[in-house]
Parts: structure tokens; C-alpha cells; sequence
């Protein structure tokens, strides 16, 4: 782990970053808009790639955590997938018994993030990270996402058929008041949830302790839908 001050965001994928008085280039392992937090003058958390040439890489370092004002926030978008399969396989669900649990299952015209067995029946689980922070309310997403929408009318139909159904939110930072959908930003997505809670989906979020190395998922968010 390294500390570093960002100096800017050419694209989605880089940015130039100040270690020991040199400018790097990152990898941005987040593509989404990420305005709020990646502003010019920002300490950011920087991961360390020793082995980067041997392994194909571009660059030595990633740009996976931001410090907002007094709060650390987790930005590597394929750690809410890795974070919300350790908590199924520690009890995330209490009072069920969750077995068989596979990533990245096909199911209709889409792949969600987690399959499981929830009770002897069939599960499947999309898992969505959440940075957007505004004085302790957490929104998503925070650029429209046809994708997302689709997954959650996916998510009804494995309902219809049967099966159980969670989306869960992993914000990925701690100290949250609530979760609501950004309506501002991708109203047909603050939609489909509200149609997803009526047709029996699980909708949750949890917050996340954070440190410059380490995440897990911590304790329920209270979810508010319009």
C-alpha cells in the first residue's frame, strides 16, 4: 500500500498520481464517473503491483481507495463481489441455510454475481458496489445503467420462477445514515427497485469497514425506495 496525491484523471482507466514527489500513472480499478471523490488535491490509497512487468501490466500501481474529507472509501469495483461471497460463507443470511455457492451463473439473458442454495431452493444474488456519498446518504447508480435495470427485471423473473431473489448493496465505506436509489440520475433504475420489492426480491444494503488494506462487510443500511 502506498499514499499518494491525486494530480488527475485523463480517462476512466488512469490517473496521474503524486508518490514520493514523482507523478505516476494508476490503474483506476473503478470506471465508473467517480466525480465527487477523485478531485485534484485528494490523498488516495495506491496497491502496489512488485511483479507488474512479469504479469502484462501497464503500470506498478492501482488506485483502489480515496480519502473523502475524514471518510476512506473503497473504489475497486470487483471487491463487492469477492466481499459479498465471504459473507455468505459466514452467515450473512442468519436463520438460513445457504449452501453451493457459485459465481458468475447464467440465468435468462443475464449472469449475476452469486448462485446459491438458500434453504434447499435455488438463489441468486446480484451484488452492486455503492461510493456515492453526500452528508451520509449513499445512492446508486451514479450514472445510468441499462445493465442494472436489466438485471433487476432478471432478478423478478427468477422470482416468478421459483427461486429466491437478493440484490444487495455493498457500500463500500462505513459511518451511513441510508441507501436510496439515485432518482435524479437514472430514474428507470429507482423503477425497477421499487417493482423488484413488490414482486417478492430482497433488496439490502450493508456498509462496509474499510482500512487502506483490508474491506468486509460490517452491518445493515436502512434502504429507503420512493
Amino acid at each position: 500500500i502506498e499514499h499518494g496525491t491525486l494530480n488527475s484523471r485523463p480517462n476512466r482507466f488512469i490517473a496521474k498520481v503524486l508518490v514520493h514527489n514523482q507523478e505516476i500513472t494508476c490503474h483506476v480499478k473503478n470506471t465508473g464517473r467517480c466525480r465527487e471523490l477523485l478531485i485534484p488535491g485528494v490523498t488516495v490509497i495506491l496497491e502496489y503491483h512488485p511483479d507488474a512487468k512479469a504479469l502484462g501490466r501497464k503500470t506498478s500501481y492501482s488506485l483502489i481507495a480515496v480519502w473523502k474529507d475524514s471518510l476512506l472509501i473503497n473504489m475497486d469495483s470487483q471487491i463487492p463481489n469477492a466481499v459479498a461471497a465471504q459473507w455468505l460463507l459466514s452467515g450473512g443470511l442468519p436463520g438460513h441455510s445457504v449452501t453451493n455457492i457459485r459465481r458468475e451463473v447464467t440465468f435468462g439473458s443475464s449472469r449475476f454475481d452469486l448462485a446459491f442454495q438458500c434453504d434447499g431452493k435455488p438463489a441468486y444474488m446480484e451484488v452492486k458496489g455503492v461510493t456515492l456519498e453526500d452528508r451520509g446518504i449513499v445512492r446508486f447508480p451514479d450514472a445510468p445503467t441499462v445493465r442494472g435495470v436489466k438485471h433487476v427485471y432478471e432478478l423478478i423473473k427468477a422470482v416468478e420462477e421459483g427461486c429466491q431473489a437478493y440484490l444487495l448493496f455493498v457500500v463500500q465505506m462505513t459511518g451511513i445514515h441510508h441507501f436510496e436509489p439515485n432518482t435524479e440520475t437514472h430514474k428507470e433504475f429507482a423503477q425497477a427497485l421499487k417493482a423488484a420489492q413488490t414482486a417478492g426480491v430482497q433488496i439490502m444494503a450493508y456498509d462496509c469497514i474499510v482500512t487502506e488494506n483490508s474491506i468486509s462487510i460490517h452491518q445493515p443500511v436502512p434502504v429507503i425506495l420512493p
